[in-house]
């Protein structure tokens, strides 16, 4: 053998070694992408059972035109206020005031706590409902009118 023959093999035994060291790279580091991904879809899974929220009451105030949403944090997940999102008669909506047990600074809702929403609106609602960040949701289909 020549020269040439032996150079050849040498360089095509070097392409061979650098394309199985790039594609074993790029399978693993896909493959750690899809554990990480599997492993955050288990955790927002676990949150989803352990998030549960009723509404003790909706009231709407006529006089002042104040609709006042009373729900409790039923689960064991500590939830946040800024993620809780109200809906009225099938509409997003944003409300002028949040407290969690009479407390308007903080934005955790801990477990067995009671968030109130208040929210004004000039039209009497029949609807509503509370979705929480995790999609765990909780409706009041009768509004009580004072």
């Amino acid at each position: 053998m020549g020269f040439g023959v032996s150079g050849s093999t040498a360089i095509i035994f070097l392409g061979v070694l650098i394309a199985t060291g790039t594609l074993y790279t790029a399978t693993s580091n896909a493959a750690e992408n899809v554990l990480d991904a599997r492993d955050a879809e288990s955790e927002r899974a676990l949150e989803r059972t352990n998030t549960e929220v009723t509404i003790a009451n909706a009231t709407y105030n006529s006089t002042s035109d104040v609709l006042s949403v009373n729900v409790t944090n039923d689960g064991a997940t500590t939830l946040d206020v800024n993620e809780t999102t109200l809906l009225v008669d099938n509409t997003h909506t944003t409300p002028n005031t949040t407290s969690v047990d009479g407390d308007q600074t903080t934005s955790l809702w801990y477990a067995g706590q009671n968030l109130t929403m208040n929210y004004t609106t000039t039209t009497t609602p029949s609807r509503v409902k509370i979705v929480t960040g995790s999609g765990v949701a909780a409706t009041a289909d009768t509004v009580v009118v004072s």
